[in-house]
C-alpha cells in the first residue's frame, strides 16, 4: 500500500477521512449516518458533494468533480473509493470484478452454520425494499460469502467477503437467515433498540485504474463494534 497522503484535518470533509488520494483516486474511511450520494430527502449533504467542494478548493467557479465508483449505505461505515475522471471511474468499474471487499458485521443470535455462501436473487420493491426472488429474469444474483468469527450470549461477529455488489445485499441476506444485523431497522426489525447500525467496509483491495497495481485500504472496527461484541 502507498504512505497514505497526509491531509490536515481542517481540510477533511466532513464524514469522510481520506486515507489516500492520487491525481486519479481518493480512498477514504467513511462515518455512518452520511450518504454516499444524494437522495430524495438529501440531496446536499452527502460524501459524494463534500468531495467535490474538497477538489474545488474553495473555487465555486471550478467545474473539477469527483466520479462514484461504488457506495455504502447511509448508516455503513467504512472504505469507500471515488475516482478523479470519468476516464479513471470507467477503468475502476470494468475491472470492479477483481476488487475485493472485506465487511464486519454483528447479527442477532449464533448461527448454525458458521461458514459459507448465501446466494439469491435480490430485487428492490416499489418502496424501496429489497428481498430475495425466485424471479432470475427482472432480479440480480447476489453472493455473500461469511465466515463466524466471535460468538457472544446474543450475537455474532460475522466477517464477509462480499462477492457480488447489490443494493442492501449484507443486510437482506442475513436478515433472510433469521440473523438480521443489529441495528437494522429496515431489515431486522427490533433494530431500532440499537442506535447504530452494526456493520463496517473494513478493507478493500483492487487494481489501480492506470498504474495497474494493486492497492490494498483498512479502515479500523469502530469502537461501537468493541462495545458490543469485545476486542
Amino acid at each position: 500500500m502507498p504512505p497514505p497522503r497526509k491531509i490536515p484535518k481542517k481540510y477533511q470533509p466532513a464524514g469522510y477521512e481520506i486515507l489516500y488520494e492520487d491525481r486519479d483516486i481518493i480512498v477514504g474511511n467513511k462515518a455512518p449516518g452520511y450518504l454516499t450520494v444524494r437522495a430524495l430527502w438529501n440531496k446536499d449533504q452527502t460524501i459524494h458533494a463534500a468531495l467535490n467542494d474538497y477538489v474545488r478548493k474553495g473555487n465555486s467557479k471550478s467545474r473539477q468533480c469527483v466520479y462514484v465508483v461504488h457506495r455504502l449505505d447511509q448508516d455503513t461505515s467504512g472504505m469507500l473509493i471515488f475516482a478523479k475522471s470519468e476516464k479513471a471511474q470507467i477503468n475502476l468499474k470494468d475491472d470492479w470484478k477483481n476488487t475485493t471487499k472485506i465487511y464486519y458485521a454483528i447479527v442477532h443470535g449464533r448461527m448454525k452454520q458458521k461458514f459459507g455462501i448465501i446466494s439469491s436473487y435480490l430485487m428492490e420493491d416499489d418502496d424501496y425494499v429489497v428481498h430475495s426472488t425466485n424471479d432470475s429474469t427482472n432480479a440480480k444474483l447476489a453472493h455473500t460469502q461469511y465466515e463466524v468469527v466471535k460468538e457472544a450470549a446474543k450475537f455474532s461477529l460475522v466477517k464477509i467477503n462480499l462477492l457480488t455488489g447489490r443494493k442492501n445485499q449484507i443486510r437482506v441476506h442475513f436478515a433472510e437467515e433469521g440473523h438480521p444485523v443489529v441495528g437494522d431497522s429496515k431489515y431486522g426489525g427490533s433494530g431500532r433498540a440499537y442506535p447504530r447500525l452494526m456493520l463496517h467496509s473494513h478493507s478493500i483491495s483492487f487494481i489501480h485504474p492506470f498504474s495497474k497495481t494493486r492497492l490494498s485500504f483498512e479502515a479500523p472496527m469502530p469502537e461501537y463494534f468493541t462495545a458490543l461484541i469485545g476486542k
